[in-house]
């Protein structure tokens, strides 16, 4: 597992913000059809590095604003006054939530440097330091950001690649289907009601209201809830552990609210079983529960499966077979 700041692609959502500011840089610059458009060039101006601004014009390729040429990049494939028009602006998100979400983009992209000023910060985004110091703190509190004497921050690392996702949900087989196996396990029937309406709720409609950060909350901590009733305080931590490690990436893999919906549904049913003091059934629900959440996302980092060869699914699979 490798654990460093992102290498990994542009998040879709940076990538169309992006390309939507080059269109506008390309509209605004009255350049004639076959003029070649520097990568460094557009990256020094948005202040971002050469890969999103890469995955960026590779949309704007596929739309017929750019071509790419093999080994020379990419050029203006008709005159900037027959460019189309940027598309009608998304409604606006509150200034805090789009803030937030500006930053966990640059921190998924390898944008931010492991340590910069709030100064540099401040600068980057265009804010006042008030309103920063917010969205700071709220990332603080979720374990991805962190305050340096003075007046600088902290990104530690986090999992922004397919090895380090799969070896977080290897390690999640194999603590949480034994935690309900423990002897210490302690069924609470106030857990289970709390958990129920949780879940409830999301497959009543709240799946497709609640902010990506709101069913991270939410489907995050049905697990930590239940191997919390293990009486294992280490369990507990490992597994908040990872959850800390692998939010901003989840954010990015949130989009497929049915899958979520199938997701809950078995939520609902490892419920059922536990309340029905069915803890070996319960257990086994969950490592098939991790083993279709876990395909159901991985392939959205593409590529291989890394060293080991073979897919990553059956990468994680080979666990449950040599256990």
């Amino acid at each position: 597992m490798q654990l460093t700041p992102s290498s990994a692609a542009a998040s879709p959502r940076l990538a169309q913000r992006l390309a939507e500011r080059i269109l506008a840089e390309l509209r605004a610059g009255a350049l004639r059809q076959g003029t070649h458009i520097a990568e460094q060039a557009l990256a020094d101006r948005l202040k971002v590095s050469r890969s999103p601004v890469r995955e960026a014009l590779a949309l704007l390729a596929g739309s017929g604003v750019v071509e790419r040429r093999p080994n020379r990049g990419f050029f203006l494939a008709c005159d900037a006054a027959a460019l189309p028009a940027p598309a009608a602006a998304e409604p606006e998100l509150e200034p805090a939530e789009a803030l937030y979400q500006r930053l966990v983009e640059d921190r998924l992209a390898g944008a931010l440097p492991p340590r910069v000023s709030e100064r540099a910060l401040a600068r980057r985004y265009a804010v006042a330091r008030g309103r920063l110091l917010a969205v700071l703190a709220r990332a603080e509190a979720e374990g991805w950001a962190e305050r340096l004497p003075g007046r600088g921050w902290h990104f530690p690392p986090v999992i922004d690649s397919r090895e380090a996702y799969t070896a977080g949900y290897r390690y999640r087989l194999i603590i949480e289907p034994a935690a309900m196996l423990e002897p210490g396990f302690r069924p609470d029937p106030a857990v289970y009601r709390r958990l129920r309406a949780e879940q409830e709720a999301l497959l009543g409609g709240a799946v497709h209201r609640l902010p990506r950060a709101g069913l991270f909350a939410v489907t995050s901590g049905f697990h930590e809830a239940l191997i919390g009733l293990a009486g294992n305080p280490l369990l507990l931590e490992g597994l908040r552990r990872v959850n800390r490690l692998r939010r901003l990436v989840e954010y990015r893999l949130y989009g497929d609210t049915d899958r979520l919906a199938r997701m809950t549904a078995d939520h609902l049913r490892i419920l059922d079983l536990l309340e029905q003091d069915e803890r070996e059934a319960a257990a086994g629900l969950m490592r098939a529960h991790l083993h279709r959440s876990y395909a159901a996302r991985a392939g959205a980092f593409g590529g291989s499966a890394g060293a080991t060869g073979g897919d990553a699914t059956d990468c994680i699979l080979d666990l449950h077979k040599s256990s």
